[in-house]
C-alpha cells in the first residue's frame, strides 16, 4: 500500500468517527486524480475539503510543481485532514467558501481545476468560482445523483444546477451519470 493509501485509509476511518459521510468516493478521487494529472504545474482549487480525502486524490494526480489551495469551513474537519496530510503543495484555508470566493473575484488568479464539493461554489456563489477557472480549465461537480440524505426539494437544486451549466456558453461541458454523478466543465476562451 503506498504513503497516499494510507492517510486515505486514515482519513476514512477518522470520518467514520466523527460521523462525516460527505467524502468523496473513490470513483470521483481517481477522477479527480486524472483531471489533475492533466494540469501539470497547474493551480488547483478545491471547496470543501472536507477531512480531505479529495485532497489526497488531488495531490496524487499532481505534478511536483502544482499546487493546490483547499477551502473549508469546518476547522474541526480541516484540522483532521491537516494532521495526516503533510505536502508542501496543499494549501489549507479554513474560511466560509462563499465569502472566500467573494474575496478572490479581484484578485486576478485563476486556477487550472476548481472542484466545488460544498454548497458555497456549487449551489451559491457559482458564478464566482467559476469565473476563477482559467482559459482551458476545468470546473468540476459532484454529487449530482440522488442520495438518501437529500433534504426534499434537494433534487430541484441539482436539475437547476445541471441544466445551467449544460447551457454555459463558453464551456464544453459532459455529465457523468456514474459513482455519485459529475459534471466537468471546461472554459473555452
Amino acid at each position: 500500500m503506498s504513503s497516499t493509501d494510507d492517510v486515505a485509509a486514515k482519513l476514512v476511518a477518522r470520518a467514520r468517527d466523527k460521523g462525516f459521510a460527505q467524502s468523496s468516493t473513490l470513483a470521483v478521487g481517481q477522477l479527480l486524480s486524472v483531471l489533475a494529472a492533466s494540469k501539470p504545474g497547474g493551480r488547483m482549487l478545491e471547496l470543501g475539503t472536507g477531512v480531505g480525502l479529495g485532497v489526497v486524490h488531488l495531490l496524487r494526480g499532481m505534478s511536483a510543481t502544482a499546487t493546490l489551495v483547499t477551502v473549508e469551513l469546518d476547522p474541526v474537519l480541516s484540522g483532521i485532514a491537516q494532521d495526516e496530510i503533510d505536502d508542501p503543495r496543499v494549501e489549507f484555508v479554513v474560511a466560509e467558501g462563499g465569502e472566500w470566493l467573494a474575496s478572490r473575484t479581484e484578485s486576478g488568479k485563476s486556477f487550472d481545476l476548481v472542484f466545488a464539493d460544498t454548497w458555497p461554489g456549487k449551489f451559491s456563489h457559482r458564478d464566482e468560482a467559476m469565473a476563477l477557472v482559467a482559459p482551458g480549465g476545468l470546473y468540476v461537480v459532484d454529487d449530482l445523483l440522488p442520495q438518501p440524505s437529500w433534504p426534499p426539494h434537494h433534487q430541484a437544486k441539482v436539475d437547476g444546477l445541471t441544466n445551467e451549466l449544460g447551457e454555459l456558453q463558453g464551456w464544453a461541458t459532459v455529465r457523468i451519470d456514474d459513482a455519485t454523478g459529475v459534471m466537468i466543465c471546461t472554459r473555452l476562451s
